[in-house]
């Protein structure tokens, strides 16, 4: 089975990403895998206090999970999979490629305001030309209609 690997993280943007990852899911009778990345430099504090900011970072993930898989079931019928990694997240993004081969479509958020389109749809779009899968750059603003109709 062909998955979707799609970006959780704060952005505004990853939520049309979300819906687009689980609607050609569904349509294609595809999977997708939810992958959050936690930066190391969060944890750069005592030993103690590092291990608790961790474990909230990682509670924050599963809650935000919770509220995207339990649409994508509900309205989708795609049964998503969390992977959690620590470390830099285009890093992280290319190593779950490495090691997922199920893996065909790498769905990303893109910002819609005057910055751009966010550091991670800069940073991947700059070396697209040898990533090992397709990127599917999903607009921010796009509307549930719209995704529907593309999708």
């Amino acid at each position: 089975m062909r998955k979707f690997l799609v970006i959780l993280d704060d952005s505004r943007e990853c939520l049309n990403a979300m819906r687009f990852a689980a609607m050609r899911a569904a349509r294609t009778r595809g999977g997708v895998t939810i992958l959050s990345v936690i930066p190391p430099d969060e944890f750069n504090h005592w030993i103690g206090v590092g291990d608790i900011m961790r474990e909230e970072a990682r509670e924050r993930i599963h809650a935000h999970f919770e509220v995207f898989a339990k649409w994508m079931r509900d309205r989708q019928g795609v049964d998503p999979e969390l992977i959690i990694r620590e470390g830099d997240v285009v890093a992280e993004i290319l190593a779950q490629i490495r090691v997922d081969e199920s893996i065909g479509v790498l769905v990303l958020g893109a910002a819609s305001g005057k910055k751009g389109p966010g550091p991670l749809v800069s940073q991947l779009s700059k070396s697209s030309g040898s990533l090992p899968v397709p990127v599917t750059i999903v607009p921010g603003d796009l509307s549930k209609e719209r995704l529907e109709a593309i999708t």
